[in-house]
């Protein structure tokens, strides 16, 4: 059965870390408003009885889920991207869990005030917010996950047992975020999160993400998307 990802277009943000799992596995998938255009968004979300707040949504024949991480706890087992025991799979899905918390906090750079105003309204908020992430947020973010790879007992290189789980997939999209955000910042931080850098390297080389990362597929970082690189905001 093919799956149906709803997503708006143009723009990586939160629907990349569903599409790099389903590239990875393979999976058959249909990205349905680049296709149809954003109005099968809204289509879809009057037609169900279980409305999303926002995308991404996955569509998995009458299953209908919504929110980053639950969509991919959902493909988790079906694709081959967590781990067989229960305890493992609910570990891994704390770890995305954190890594949306980190998604929002480098969103909030540059709209801390008012998500519905531009960044030019609230510069000055944001060249604090701004600071304060690079400065402290990230770094402990980082040696978490750092510590999480350190502490596996399969000693993998991974985030959880012995292979790659969607978790490993989301932290490369988030790494790979935060580099074009943050430039200066992320440059500095990898050199110190030497198990972050390998896990990245790692993931980036697999067969599948590797030409899919390559392709017109994979969708470029902007000043419209989540992650945006605003100078004035350092790093």
């Amino acid at each position: 059965m093919t799956y149906e990802l709803y997503y708006w277009t143009g723009i990586p943000g939160r629907g990349e870390f569903v599409r790099m799992a389903l590239e990875d596995a393979g999976a058959e998938y249909l990205d349905v408003a680049r296709d149809q255009g954003d109005g099968v968004i809204e289509k879809l979300a009057k037609a169900v009885a279980t409305p999303s707040f926002a995308p991404p949504v996955l569509k998995d024949g009458d299953v209908v889920v919504g929110q980053t991480a639950a969509i991919l706890l959902h493909l988790g087992p079906k694709l081959g991207l967590v781990p067989r025991l229960a305890a493992a799979r609910l570990w891994v899905h704390q770890i995305q869990l954190t890594i949306a918390d980190l998604t929002v906090e480098a969103h909030d750079t540059h709209h801390p005030v008012d998500v519905n105003a531009y960044f030019e309204e609230q510069r000055p908020e944001a060249k604090r917010r701004a600071e304060a992430f690079r400065q402290q947020r990230l770094p402990k973010f980082l040696d978490w996950f750092e510590t999480v790879i350190a502490r596996n007992p399969a000693k993998s290189g991974w985030l959880a047992g012995g292979k790659a789980s969607y978790a490993d997939l989301s932290l490369f999209h988030l790494v790979s975020a935060l580099r074009y955000a943050f430039p200066e910042a992320m440059g500095q931080e990898m050199r110190r999160h030497e198990r972050v850098a390998e896990l990245c390297r790692k993931v980036a080389e697999r067969p599948r993400l590797a030409g899919y990362l390559a392709s017109a597929r994979r969708l470029p970082f902007s000043e419209s998307g989540v992650f945006r690189h605003y100078p004035e905001l350092g790093g």
